[in-house]
């Protein structure tokens, strides 16, 4: 007998709020008022959940996988894929929530060998320069949906596939002002 595979589909979610608060925020900052980021880890790990917004479209223009930090948990497992745990303590390997700016253009060991320093504007994440925790991308995220299994988790930083990541180097690098990294749980 063939059972029906059902394929397992991703919600669509309501993120107006969000997105307006952010809008505001970045008017405020003198922040990059033509697109931010948001990554939602209430999410499951393995379907996109970095998203690119684009102020002038009014509408997401991209979706990436993104991990989370592992926790106590094994490095490059995908055990917290269904809640990631959160924490700005250092050690913690955990992801911080909250507002970002996103710095500098750096070397990185992991992927395309480009990261982006995070820093922290909230008392959620501000820990993120001492915690090392930068955007970079890491050849163990896939390009593609990996559910029901979850995105390879790191110690706390968003890494994207290296598709991905050159993706978003380019719209950072194109932008006069700073952009907003904001990620909510």
């Amino acid at each position: 007998s063939c059972e029906n595979e059902t394929e397992v589909v991703q919600e669509k979610k309501d993120y107006s709020t969000k997105i307006k608060e952010a809008e505001k925020y970045c008017e405020r900052k003198n922040l990059n008022k033509d697109f931010f980021f948001l990554i939602d880890l209430s999410e499951h790990s393995g379907y996109k959940r970095f998203f690119q917004w684009d102020f002038n479209k009014k509408s997401f223009v991209d979706t990436f996988m993104v991990s989370h930090g592992c926790g106590n948990k094994p490095w490059r497992s995908d055990q917290t894929k269904e809640k990631a745990e959160v924490s700005n303590q250092e050690d913690s390997h955990k992801s911080s929530v909250g507002k970002y700016i996103i710095g500098e253009r750096g070397v990185s060991q992991w992927g395309i060998n480009v990261n982006y320093r995070l820093y922290g504007q909230e008392s959620t994440n501000r820990n993120a320069c001492k915690r090392a925790i930068v955007l970079h991308s890491w050849d163990a995220v896939k390009d593609e949906p990996q559910y029901p299994k979850g995105t390879p988790e790191g110690w706390g930083c968003p890494a994207v596939s290296n598709n991905a990541m050159r993706k978003i180097d380019k719209s950072i690098k194109s932008s006069r002002k700073k952009t907003l990294l904001w990620v909510l749980n």
